[in-house]
């Protein structure tokens, strides 16, 4: 047993942090020198309702009460403790989408999530008039779609509020957001770190004429920076998260925040000409900005949890796909009478990718199981294409899937590299694509030319990011900034896997990207032509 982790528990100089993914609500324990003490996680998939990609409620407060209850035992069996007392707490969870409430705290329809591409016309509108950029995830223009569609429940809203900010708010009863999640609400004033006042006051001109009851201002949360108190964990709070009554009430969170900050945080990359790249169900690259840059389609404008402006290229999909053929594999080693292991299926077919033709063999893939907004798709149709002068093989194949999972995403970086002239020089990657030792690292590296690291750290991804913003509130030192934070302590003897583009590799992605933008046409057909109901 682990007497100074023991000690830690027992003195409640802990840590937790909990973040709401898009496949997994993991858990996160961690002591005043950011070991983890304990983990846990809990599945979960969107499901398409009355033509939205939502999660039930019910199975938000499920997944929390499921984590802790896991995280709970795990304590009790390495340490002999029964957890009940906790420093301070964090949320995180996929930023933006639409979360709407009415004044009694009840949802007032389902959760709307990042996946939905069904904001089109209200963020052309809002990018037009703002001239900045209003992505169709962000809940400003789910609001306005609402507003433009005339649906009943906008009249009644009383506070709007991203996932992280809804269980935060659950928890403590207030109405916060860290600022990095409160980017992907509205616009940032970058020195005020608040929203921008001049923008929302035109939105309310703009629809003044609907006469609704209430100001935009009146409905979005509180925005508060890393290292802030964001509220104290109620009785009512204690015994959602811990029915049995052991958890103890008045536990100080930390602000809630995205996905998107609390990586950045997980890889120490809040820092000028650095960036850090999560890939899972989704994938996005966050590169912090020195200088202001033009407004384009395939770039939001966001902030780090300490607001400072960061340029985000995301893509909807990554790794739905290739899970899907990893699955195939799976099933087809099974039906040959044999126990597969998917960890190590994973690791095979991964490390296949490494003897592959650099280019993928003439393969092409487009793993769009949803809409992809930088390549202008509305709707995903997952799609493998190959010619008969191909070649075909498993290693071939893999690296394809891979590479695809990189493409858009490339073509969102190309802008900031080549037309803003952003530096970057690095890159922190973390999210389950790099979960395989050196492969997620060498396709990454191949497809945005720069080295790619990986921290221990990175594994454990948002969960742990959360958890260190929550501790950061409880142990800074008067005005110590967050990168000092992370540089001195957090960080400070942490080495990470380096590694650097290999030149065959960088040319082979570059003639698979030539393959990948001449062939969206076939992408845009398929979605065309073989549109199913669901």
């Amino acid at each position: 047993m682990n007497q100074h982790l023991k000690r830690a528990i027992l003195s409640g100089n802990t840590s937790l942090g909990i973040e709401f993914g898009s496949t997994r609500i993991k858990a996160v324990l961690i002591n005043n020198t950011y070991e983890t003490i304990a983990s846990s996680s809990y599945e979960w998939e969107n499901q398409w309702n009355n033509h939205y990609w939502t999660y039930h409620p019910h199975k938000m407060v499920q997944g929390l009460q499921e984590v802790y209850a896991q995280l709970k035992q795990q304590v009790m069996m390495n340490y002999g403790v029964t957890l009940s007392s906790i420093a301070s707490i964090g949320l995180s969870g996929m930023m933006q989408g639409y979360l709407v409430l009415d004044s009694a705290g009840e949802l007032l329809i389902p959760f709307r999530t990042w996946r939905n591409l069904t904001t089109s016309t209200a963020a052309t509108l809002l990018t037009r008039e703002f001239q900045y950029k209003i992505p169709e995830r962000w809940s400003i223009a789910h609001l306005y779609q609402a507003i433009l569609n005339d649906e009943e429940h906008v009249r009644n809203i009383n506070y709007i509020t991203t996932l992280s900010g809804y269980m935060h708010f659950l928890l403590t009863g207030n109405k916060a957001i860290g600022v990095g999640d409160a980017s992907g609400m509205f616009p940032i004033n970058r020195v005020t770190k608040g929203y921008n006042e001049e923008m929302i006051r035109q939105f309310n001109e703009w629809i003044s004429h609907k006469e609704y009851p209430w100001k935009l201002e009146d409905l979005l949360p509180s925005v508060y920076s890393a290292g802030e108190h964001a509220g104290y964990l109620h009785e009512a709070g204690a015994r959602l998260i811990d029915p049995s009554g052991d958890l103890q009430a008045g536990i100080p969170f930390c602000p809630p925040e995205g996905d998107a900050g609390t990586g950045m945080v997980a890889t120490n990359s809040i820092q000028t000409c650095n960036g850090s790249v999560s890939a899972g169900t989704s994938i996005f690259a966050m590169i912090l900005l020195d200088k202001d840059i033009e407004v384009y389609p395939e770039i939001d404008i966001v902030a780090t949890p300490d607001g400072r402006p960061v340029a985000m290229v995301l893509a909807n999909n990554c790794t739905s796909d290739i899970n899907a053929w990893v699955r195939l594999f799976h099933e087809f080693y099974e039906a040959l009478g044999h126990k597969a292991d998917a960890n190590h299926l994973f690791h095979v077919l991964f490390n296949k990718a490494l003897e592959a033709d650099p280019d993928g063999g003439g393969l092409m893939s487009y793993g769009y199981y949803s809409g992809e907004k930088i390549t202008g798709m509305t709707q995903g149709r997952p799609l493998f294409v190959r010619s008969p002068e191909s070649r075909f093989t498993l290693a071939n194949f893999m690296r394809t899937h891979l590479f695809s999972a990189f493409g858009a995403l490339r073509l969102g970086m190309d802008i900031l590299t080549q037309r803003e002239n952003v530096k970057v020089e690095h890159i922190l990657a973390h999210g389950g694509l790099f979960k395989t030792p050196l492969v997620g690292q060498k396709m990454c590296a191949a497809a945005l030319n720069v080295p790619i690291s990986v921290m221990p750290t990175a594994g454990e991804g948002g969960a742990w990011g959360i958890a260190v913003l929550a501790s950061y509130m409880v142990c800074k030192q008067n005005n110590e900034s967050l990168t000092d934070y992370l540089n001195l302590n957090v960080f400070k003897d942490v080495e990470a896997r380096r590694v650097n583009p290999d030149i065959a590799d960088v040319n082979g992605f570059n003639r698979f990207m030539e393959r990948y933008t001449k062939g969206i046409a076939i992408e845009q057909a398929a979605a065309d032509h073989f549109t199913e109901k669901r």
